[in-house]
């Protein structure tokens, strides 16, 4: 056909016309390393956590402390709800610094409850970038409902492809599930 100009192939002489009536799947732009980095949900890496009781003695919690070889721990309610974290060395502080009797003192007292934490279906770059923020190095994952469902941690994210932790992963503390100011929501 004389006279006939293929204009797909004028701007761009690479692109050739198909017959395939399939379209293709579009991928996101990967800065970071692994397939669909920003597209991935948080539920693609979690780790699971074990929890404390809320109705427990500080004497339970710190044999179940000492037990998992762990100095702090998430505490639920009596349906899963995360409640915040309680920490071996201030229960210590607190309930032997005070005379309490730690077989009768309950954890509830102790709970620290302005924790960070993300839901599992938020992106791992939106994690990622929170930890980033709040220089965090494990945070806890629960449902919208704020179940707990477990922990992730920088170094599953940096598996995972997240380079903006090249370098950084060992100045960060692996196991900080301390308060910060950049969370999606408050214990």
């Amino acid at each position: 056909m004389e006279g006939v100009v293929d204009f797909a192939a004028t701007v761009n002489p690479v692109l050739k016309p198909t017959s395939d009536p399939e379209p293709m799947e579009q991928i996101k732009p990967n800065y970071f390393g692994g397939a669909n980095f920003e597209a991935r949900t948080v539920k693609d890496i979690i780790e699971p956590a074990k929890s404390i009781p809320n109705n427990v003695s500080v004497r339970a919690a710190l044999d179940q402390m000492q037990a998992q070889a762990t100095d702090s721990s998430p505490v639920v309610d009596q349906c899963g709800e995360l409640l915040g974290i309680l920490s071996k060395n201030k229960m210590n502080r607190n309930v032997g610094g005070f005379g309490h009797d730690p077989k009768t003192e309950p954890v509830e007292a102790h709970i620290e409850k302005n924790n960070a934490y993300c839901f599992e279906d938020q992106t791992i770059a939106e994690a990622e970038q929170m930890m980033l923020n709040a220089k965090l190095g494990e945070v806890f994952v629960v449902t919208r409902e704020k179940l707990l469902v477990g922990t992730i941690n920088i170094e599953a994210i940096a598996q995972e492809g997240g380079s903006r932790f090249k370098g950084r992963v060992a100045q960060i503390p692996s196991h900080s599930y301390a308060a910060s100011p950049v969370r999606h929501g408050t214990i």
